[in-house]
């Protein structure tokens, strides 16, 4: 874990990258603060944050900072969203979702599920998350360059369904990376998962460094969405 060890051997919170202090997209129906974590395993072509990927760094601003700045934002924010990076690779990321919720927020959380241990513990004290499934799960490793990582998707997947914690899956599609055929299998995966609701995002070019990526042209194609909403009823193109 990336989490960061004082000199005592205390665990400390994770870093935290950035705040953004307000936003109405992050945490859908609901208007919050954002703070970004460092670190995240995964190396995929398509990141719009790599430079978030790295998990050692300074921190932008000290916890304490952060919980008192949050103090002066009851009523005028309902939550705090905890993005990346991969949040969930800092364990410790627990104490900071307990304390936010201590003060009254809502916690919502953005992850791909890479740290199912991790993931199951927050769980408790999540009111939503944004989950990014990336590929059909076979494929796991070609997408992140993480070996096995499939597995633990699929495995923080189902223990968020069975937690009965509000969700949105989401998956960023580019051409290159995922086909109409690797759609429909992540189509069928869902449906025996018995997820009804899927968000397809476009490609957003903002922050990537893969210039073949940027220079290619990609789209999502409203005869694919058909065949996969024969899976996934519920699909919005985003």
């Amino acid at each position: 874990m990336r989490d960061i060890i004082s000199e005592n051997g205390s665990i400390l919170l994770p870093t935290f990258a950035g705040l953004s202090q307000f936003s109405a997209v992050d945490y859908p129906g609901h208007l919050c603060a954002v703070l970004y974590t460092q670190g995240c395993p995964c190396r995929c072509r398509y990141c719009h944050n790599p430079s978030l990927q790295q998990g050692q760094g300074p921190s932008v601003m000290s916890w304490p900072s952060v919980m008192e700045w949050l103090a002066t934002r009851k009523g005028l924010l309902d939550a705090v969203a905890f993005c990346g990076g991969e949040p969930t690779v800092h364990k410790s990321l627990l104490l900071a979702m307990r304390q936010v919720r201590a003060l009254g927020f809502n916690v919502a959380l953005h992850t791909s599920g890479l740290y199912p241990h991790n993931f199951a513990n927050m769980l408790p004290f999540l009111d939503w998350v944004g989950f990014d499934i990336k590929s059909p799960f076979a494929r796991y490793p070609d997408v992140t360059r993480v070996p096995g990582s499939g597995g633990k998707v699929r495995e923080s997947l189902e223990r968020m369904l069975s937690s009965k914690v509000s969700y949105e899956i989401r998956t960023t599609v580019h051409n290159t990376i995922l086909n109409s055929a690797d759609l429909v299998t992540m189509a069928s995966e869902l449906q025996m998962l018995g997820i009804s609701r899927w968000v397809l995002q476009r490609f957003n070019k903002a922050g990537c460094a893969d210039l073949e990526l940027v220079a290619s042209h990609t789209q999502i194609d409203g005869d694919v969405v058909d065949q996969l909403r024969v899976y996934v009823p519920n699909i919005l193109v985003r």
